[in-house]
């Protein structure tokens, strides 16, 4: 398995890892990641062994260090060479990020089935270049095949966590978890597990006009920006968290969400069904966070608010979408429908048909 760089990429993989385990509970599993970078920490929690390649993406801008990065995709292919020929899978899987490319290239070229799972509507440099050689590649959105070979195509959808997949059970459970008040709005706020500055400014605006609105916040603002905004916790019906490990508890006691559009969040909230402000981060390859939005606001499933509109759009939108019951009910509906619940056991179902080829 590889592939890290970001959550959103790492875990898809232990999903998929997790799967295969309870099939097979013989399999042998092995991650491979970039050096010093989040999934070196995340796999092994999870139960996994994880090798790191010395690896790192072309920075955009030109800087100093886009001069090593020749020497370090040669190291990498020759140490992803050594693992393949030490660890002999009966299989490959990718789910993108720089890290699984130098993998998956020596798995093609040691003639080893290779399964990419893609989890943008928009896909990354690494997943484009290695799909021509792939043997199956798993995405979550109609229309890749302006970018892949249209016969190794299966829509699939996005592996999320189990625990999300029966929420409508956990409603009660979970307001008495957040110690939430009756009678009030409550919104969910997500911005990665790091943290999205652009949103956290924007609660930290629009606290006293939620307050007018009835609404009261849980707020994951991440671990970069913990520390600047653990001083509103308990103040005005807020509550902030540097990470939520109950996600399934936050999502049930959630009446409105507002979160970034990473391809994992977006597949988690379809599954949730709860009516969904997106604010896209412009600030990633290709845009892909507005593009994995539009998908879905384009079903009339959620509302997009981009950055640089939130000053003057934001708080006509949320009022009107608090005081409007029947709307909040039919972006819910909407977005369910759009949910693949059996991701995870239909990717594992495309890894068994490769091994018995």
């Amino acid at each position: 398995m590889s592939g890290g760089g970001t959550g959103g990429h790492i875990y898809p993989a232990i999903a998929i890892a997790n799967e295969i385990k309870s099939r097979y509970p013989d399999s042998e599993i092995l991650f491979v990641g970039a050096k010093d970078r989040m999934e070196m920490e995340k796999v092994p929690q999870a139960g996994y062994p994880i090798k790191g390649l010395w690896i790192t993406g072309v920075q955009r801008s030109f800087t100093l260090k886009n001069l090593s990065f020749p020497f370090k995709v040669i190291s990498s292919l020759w140490g992803a060479r050594k693992i393949i020929k030490s660890f002999k899978p009966d299989v490959v899987i990718g789910t993108g990020g720089f890290a699984s490319g130098p993998l998956l290239k020596m798995a093609e070229l040691a003639n080893i089935p290779v399964l990419i799972q893609e989890q943008n509507s928009y896909p990354g440099i690494t997943n484009k270049l290695l799909a021509k050689k792939a043997d199956k590649i798993c995405v979550a959105y109609d229309g890749l095949e302006r970018f892949f070979p249209k016969e190794k195509i299966v829509k699939t959808g996005n592996p999320v966590r189990k625990g999300l997949l029966h929420i409508d059970n956990k409603v009660q459970e979970a307001k008495k978890f957040f110690d939430l008040k009756e009678g009030k709005c409550t919104l969910l706020v997500i911005g990665g597990s790091l943290g999205a500055r652009r949103i956290n400014e924007l609660i930290e605006k629009e606290l006293d006009f939620f307050d007018t609105q009835n609404v009261q916040i849980i707020w994951q603002c991440g671990k970069l920006y913990y520390d600047k905004y653990k001083l509103y916790d308990n103040t005005k019906n807020v509550q902030v968290y540097e990470f939520l490990n109950n996600m399934d508890f936050a999502y049930a006691a959630a009446d409105v969400v507002i979160s970034r559009a990473g391809a994992g969040s977006v597949s988690e909230l379809c599954i949730v069904g709860k009516p969904v402000v997106f604010i896209p981060s412009p600030n990633v390859a290709e845009d892909h966070q507005t593009k994995n939005a539009m998908a879905v606001v384009n079903k009339d499933a959620a509302l997009i608010i981009k950055e640089e509109d939130l000053d003057a759009d934001f708080e006509n939108k949320f009022s009107q979408l608090i005081a409007q019951p029947e709307r909040k009910k039919e972006l819910g509906q909407n977005i369910s429908k759009l949910a693949l619940v059996d991701a995870t056991k239909d990717i594992v179902n495309e890894v068994e048909k490769l091994l018995k080829k």
